[in-house]
């Protein structure tokens, strides 16, 4: 019988009433190469945890001895190349939505299934890409607990940080310490980096802003910074605080930060949950698992089983440990889980 690792999780104090899964630890890359005919995804940073957690309780629902397809993620980070599949050619490990996208359109399902996606299709993706929805999240701005940014910033002075207009905290108030203000980016393949700087409407970013650190890790020590500012999952946050961190996937010296659209400030976490009115705002967003369309639409036994996983109808989307899962790790169910559009 085939079996996932378990990794062990460093537990964070609990300081919400977030769901907790209980049907399974989480693993990290698989621990056997998956079988050819398996289901395996690559790709986004945000939702890797979460789809190990899946990964693990989906192939414990299967019964034992079950030859029916087993689904597997690859983490965002780690060595290089991996070997997704039996049979598989060696790819580099893809870090990052755009990373799994363009892995998928090159690929075939001898190699890869889906791609995770922190971000909706965009314009220059490939065509004949499904995406599939998974869940909800938000983003927001995140700063070094007792350092010099303030508790909110206005989505104006988030553009104005990241276009480099901004690069002083007393730009922003005379209250502020007269300190440089360092913005960071997560590398270019990020869905997270991609979703706020649309919503900064910061396409470019300015030359102040230092790219580099990996999305959703508080522990990279250039975010030690009392002046650092970095976006910021909220689900992985609450995920990470809900127990759900381990090594450097953790929110280290971060906090989350209030930001101001429209003239409203929206707390990022509310009762123990990402705040659902600053879903509804720009920072707000669709998680997707990404498929070819003809795969995602076929009726041959690999369709069937890509829908028996993750479509409307599917495993994830109607399952109530999955629920709990993507509650548990910080994110929100949404009753259009399994809703495809294409790129």
């Amino acid at each position: 019988m085939r079996k996932t690792a378990a990794k062990l999780l460093t537990v964070a104090a609990l300081a919400t009433s977030l769901a907790t899964v209980v049907s399974g630890t989480a693993v990290a890359d698989p621990s056997v190469t998956p079988a050819s005919v398996d289901i395996v995804g690559v790709g986004s940073d945000t939702t890797q945890a979460l789809l190990n957690q899946l990964s693990t309780d989906y192939n414990a629902s299967l019964p034992t001895g079950s030859t029916a397809p087993h689904l597997y993620s690859w983490d965002a980070t780690g060595t290089s190349p991996i070997t997704p599949k039996t049979g598989a050619s060696s790819i580099a490990r893809p870090n990052g939505s755009g990373a799994g996208i363009s892995t998928l359109n090159n690929t075939t399902s001898a190699t890869v299934d889906f791609a995770r996606s922190s971000r909706p299709a965009g314009a220059s993706d490939p065509h004949g890409l499904a995406f599939v929805l998974l869940a909800k999240d938000a983003i927001t701005w995140s700063a070094k607990s007792g350092g010099n940014a303030p508790a909110s910033l206005t989505q104006d002075q988030l553009t104005k940080i990241y276009n480099c207009t901004y690069t002083n905290w007393q730009q922003i108030s005379s209250s502020l310490p007269n300190a440089t203000i360092k913005p960071y980016l997560p590398q270019a393949n990020s869905g997270t980096r991609q979703v706020f700087l649309a919503a900064i409407s910061t396409p470019t970013p300015g030359t102040c802003v230092t790219t580099g650190p990996q999305e959703n890790e508080g522990t990279d020590a250039a975010l030690n910074d009392a002046n650092a500012v970095f976006p910021y999952s909220i689900g992985h946050y609450i995920g990470q605080t809900n127990g759900h961190s381990s090594g450097s996937d953790a929110v280290g010296v971060l906090t989350l930060r209030n930001v101001v659209v429209g003239g409203t400030s929206y707390t990022p976490v509310v009762s123990g949950q990402i705040n659902t009115s600053l879903v509804d705002t720009v920072f707000g967003r669709g998680l997707y698992d990404v498929f070819r369309n003809t795969e995602w639409t076929a009726t041959d036994t690999h369709g069937q089983a890509l829908q028996a996983i993750f479509g409307s109808d599917g495993w994830i989307c109607n399952d109530s440990v999955a629920a709990a899962d993507i509650t548990s790790y910080g994110f929100l169910t949404s009753v259009a889980c399994g809703v495809s559009s294409v790129s």
